[in-house]
């Protein structure tokens, strides 16, 4: 399945990937719909991505915030390994972990990724931010299971037993995530060569790639922005389905 982003700079080809049907189907269903015909590409971070999908980005007046829009529901993340933020990767915008601790996709705001190329020792570091990100992860979700037995600790000031589970925690985290790999061949070979946002892997829901139009991608992530990351000169779209 593919969709073309039509815009003033040019045309975007995106294949959406069958390994994603949740996000796949909603995001043919609003192009049918022409949900997302005459909004705006909204937010454009040079040398990180550019993101749309935004209802209230159409018509909006110069100067005016966006980024908060979309439809009455989130979608079920489907975070997969081997679908990562490559230059040209199409992924899910969403709310951050601390109010959105399942990762839920928008409803229909999206990004195109740019990012950049890494040399070998970046890749290194983030590797090993990649295993402490995972390491993180599963410790927040321990502390979330054992969230009664937290709260009665606090209210009973049990220091000592606070410290001794968070201890537990902690070694039963790393334990899960031993084995957790920082990026994979295939991912360092493609950050160091095509480029991209390695940092947000395993964090947001990817699903589609740029096949036709990366020069375009290209061009809009350069373009002049103001308050919000907000192009100065607003960049309209029209997506259809072509295949």
């Amino acid at each position: 399945m593919k969709v073309k982003i039509q815009t003033v700079p040019g045309d975007i080809v995106i294949r959406l990937y069958d390994e994603t049907p949740i996000h796949r189907d909603n995001f043919v269903k609003l192009v049918k719909e022409g949900y997302y015909d005459g909004t705006l590409f909204h937010r454009v971070i040079k040398d990180f991505m550019i993101q749309g999908g935004d209802p209230d980005s159409k018509g909006a007046p110069a100067g005016k915030m966006l980024g908060v829009g979309g439809p009455d529901y989130t979608l079920e993340a489907e975070i997969k390994e081997g679908l990562f933020h490559k230059r040209g990767a199409l992924a899910a915008a969403r709310q951050g972990d601390e109010v959105n601790p399942e990762r839920r996709s928008s409803g229909s705001q999206f990004y195109i990724v740019w990012g950049q190329v890494y040399n070998e020792g970046q890749l290194r570091q983030l590797s090993k931010q990649l295993k402490m990100q995972h390491t993180q992860t599963a410790f927040n979700q321990l502390v979330t299971e054992h969230r009664e037995e937290i709260m009665q600790m606090r209210r009973e000031r049990n220091r000592a037993g606070l410290q001794e589970l968070q201890d537990r925690l902690v070694a039963e985290a790393e334990r899960q995530t031993t084995d957790c790999a920082g990026l994979s061949e295939e991912q360092q070979k493609i950050y160091s060569t095509i480029g991209g946002t390695p940092h947000l892997d395993g964090q947001y829901t990817v699903f589609g790639e740029v096949e036709e139009g990366l020069d375009i991608v290209e061009m809009i992530q350069n373009a002049v922005t103001g308050r919000g990351d907000r192009p100065v000169d607003d960049i309209e779209m029209r997506i259809s389905v072509i295949d």
